[in-house]
């Protein structure tokens, strides 16, 4: 399989060294160009492209930056992508950082939204994990420690494909539902960012309150945001305290 990713940032740079060691070949683009990813490419070896060239010939393409940039993308990328190229959604909305978005505001689920900026399908998958733990938290299938990722769609080939490549980097996996549902993985949600075990991870989906996103959201960042830069099991600590 081969692989795009676009937004090789922090969480981006991340599931890019997850897929190069699992031995995927990937390209990576952003919005300031190949020369701007000369570093990235020696540390991860991945193969720096245009935003034109990322989405072409790949089988699976994740979207990795901020709700604000996804309107910036250029109109009609995702045209240059294989009707059967699997597009992954990675991102979440803080309005701290993407400012206020009315739809989202109003309730519209994120993904939903990204969607119809997008013009393509998504998968949901990825956005409930902090960088340090998907570095640190992978485990061989059957441990007992081993942490579960949601993952929404509506095309259920896509997701098990999905689940597969899950399983391949180390992690166990749940159907979450549609894409319409993907609201049960936002931030706020008590599946974000608390390393859940596939069974934690099913009951806990059932659970969510819709109406308690927002709220929780703000509450979770608060307790987080401190530890953005500390090891792993910091972050595992302040999760838990909140």
């Amino acid at each position: 399989m081969n692989f795009g990713v676009i937004g090789p940032g922090d969480i981006g740079e991340v599931i890019i060294m997850k897929l190069r060691d699992a031995g995927y070949p990937v390209k990576m683009a952003n919005s300031r160009g190949p020369a701007s990813l000369k570093d990235l490419a020696a540390k991860t070896g991945a193969t720096p492209a245009s935003l034109e060239q990322v989405v072409q010939d790949v089988d699976v393409l994740f979207i990795v930056v901020p709700q604000k940039a996804i309107p910036a993308l250029p109109k009609g990328l995702l045209k240059k992508a294989r009707k059967e190229t699997i597009v992954i959604d990675v991102g979440n909305y803080y309005p701290f950082r993407d400012g206020r978005i009315a739809e989202l505001e109003n309730g519209l689920t994120e993904s939903v939204w990204v969607e119809r900026q997008i013009g393509r399908p998504m998968v949901k998958v990825l956005n409930t994990i902090a960088s340090k733990a998907l570095i640190a938290a992978g485990r061989p299938a059957g441990s007992r420690d081993r942490v579960a990722l949601p993952i929404s769609g509506d095309n259920t080939k896509a997701k098990e494909i999905v689940a597969q490549l899950i399983d391949r980097i180390g992690f166990d996996s749940v159907d979450a539902g549609t894409i319409a549902e993907s609201w049960r993985q936002q931030p706020g949600s008590p599946v974000y960012c608390t390393n859940p075990t596939k069974d934690e991870l099913q009951s806990w989906l059932k659970k969510v309150a819709r109406s308690s996103l927002a709220t929780n959201r703000e509450r979770a960042l608060k307790a987080f945001y401190p530890t953005r830069d500390a090891d792993y099991q910091a972050q595992i600590e302040a999760i838990d305290r909140y």
